[in-house]
């Protein structure tokens, strides 16, 4: 027979028994499927919470890394803004340079733009193209008739070599051995070609510019071209010589505008590297209307 203890209860309703083993064993099987609850949730809630750490970890590497992607966009943000704003400043420097500029040759051609003129419109009307500076080039007179080698007599008031009396010098006598090449200094038509004995100038030729320039070449020893002849810059017109009243072999050339003399020396050293000289030397020349009108015109090259 089992070893059990029966514990017996008496009350008003009668009398109850219990077995304490079978108890016992009951409250075990509750205690361990109670234990295994708690375990199974101990176990779910861990899984939970190292699931949940795992995914904030993931969460905050990906807000790391986009902090430090904003971070390094900000930097090149700040970096692009500083630079903008330096190129914004030198633009702002060379625009006022650029104004200063045209203000510079707007003074030198007499250009006068009205009041509050956009500067893009005032760089069109000053601005030359390469192809506007070969045609101002191409017919209005420039550069040396002859081999430079330098002047004998300048332009301006002088003492006549063979005259041996004061009197206005029109031109300028370049240096030149006897028979040297005398080329045309721009385009043009020959007015005069022949001797020329009341001037003194001997053997002349006038050649007929553009847009009111004439040249004039004295003391010629030949003539190569005759009246009426249409001309090209750089074209041989004669050799140099003595003829009329000259003390010895030269050129005598001379650049005119409406009849008026020019100085010639400030023509024979004008080309591209130094075209904007010309407006600040010869005053006596209507620039403004000149270039203005010759902007419509070009020199195929």
């Amino acid at each position: 027979m089992e070893s059990h203890f029966t514990i017996t209860i008496t009350d008003e309703s009668g009398v109850k028994q219990y077995n304490v083993k079978k108890f016992v064993k009951k409250a075990l099987i509750y205690a361990f499927m109670f234990m295994a609850f708690l375990a199974v949730v101990a176990i779910v809630t861990i899984w939970y919470l190292n699931y949940s750490l795992k995914k904030s970890e993931a969460k905050k590497e990906n807000i790391e890394k986009t902090y430090k992607e904003l971070l390094k966009k900000n930097k090149e943000l700040q970096l692009s803004i500083r630079e903008t704003k330096i190129k914004l400043q030198n633009k702002k420097t060379e625009l006022e340079e650029l104004s200063n500029t045209v203000s510079d040759i707007e003074t030198l051609i007499g250009l006068k733009p009205q009041d509050n003129m956009p500067l893009t419109q005032r760089v069109n009307l000053t601005k030359l193209t390469s192809e506007n500076i070969a045609t101002i080039l191409q017919f209005i007179p420039n550069g040396s008739p002859v081999e430079y080698k330098g002047i004998t007599s300048r332009y301006g008031w002088r003492t006549h070599p063979t005259l041996n009396k004061r009197e206005f010098h029109p031109g300028v006598d370049l240096k030149a051995k006897l028979k040297t090449p005398i080329y045309a200094t721009a385009d043009g038509v020959v007015e005069y070609a022949g001797f020329h004995g009341s001037s003194g100038y001997g053997r002349l030729i006038i050649i007929d510019n553009n847009f009111g320039f004439k040249t004039y070449f004295g003391h010629l020893k030949k003539i190569s071209v005759k009246i009426g002849d249409t001309v090209s810059k750089g074209q041989l017109i004669g050799y140099t010589g003595s003829s009329g009243l000259s003390n010895g072999p030269h050129l005598h050339y001379e650049v005119r505008f409406l009849q008026r003399p020019l100085n010639p020396y400030y023509f024979i050293k004008w080309g591209v590297d130094n075209f904007n000289d010309i407006f600040k030397k010869e005053k006596n020349v209507p620039w403004q209307s000149l270039i203005t009108m010759m902007q419509k015109i070009k020199v195929v090259k």
